[in-house]
């Protein structure tokens, strides 16, 4: 039985041509870079846990949280179903954790994404939310049972 998808909330935090990438210890994608971000809590709004996740996993306070995505990532597999809210921060305060509990944190030219750890869909959809075009980017990324990636269906505004 297909189970209801998992709705999280992710941030893309860029400053001068950089953005902050999360280095995942725990399942899934260990090793890979990721941006920020977790599961909605019960009674909360995406962007309400975009920005809660943010500062709990960066200890940066997100200022300007502007929806820039909506994806859906879908498989055979009973658990592996996603719905994605991803967000982009260009205002903020505070300071990044010394040691951040979900892993390393570390600032990076946009440009250097490929050269990167990532997962097969964020290496997709990462450029386009990076992008200063206007719009919201919506995506369904399909997986085989192996949970590789097989389908892309992209709406880029």
């Amino acid at each position: 039985m297909i189970l209801p998808p998992k709705i999280t909330a992710m941030v893309y935090c860029t400053r001068d041509r950089q953005v902050l990438l999360l280095k995942r210890t725990k399942p899934p994608f260990v090793g890979f870079w990721v941006a920020p971000g977790g599961k909605l809590e019960a009674g909360e709004s995406p962007v309400q846990a975009a920005v809660r996740e943010f500062a709990e996993e960066t200890g940066l306070y997100a200022q300007d949280a502007v929806l820039r995505g909506i994806i859906r990532e879908t498989s055979p597999v009973a658990d592996w179903q996603w719905l994605m809210f991803m967000y982009r921060v260009t205002a903020f305060t505070g300071e990044l954790l010394a040691a951040p509990p979900e892993g390393e944190l570390i600032w990076v030219d946009i440009d250097r994404l490929p050269d990167l750890t990532l997962p097969d869909a964020d290496r997709v959809f990462a450029p386009r939310l990076l992008a200063d075009t206007p719009g919201v980017y919506e995506a369904v990324f399909t997986y085989d049972e192996s949970k590789r990636l097989i389908d892309v269906w992209e709406h880029v505004p």
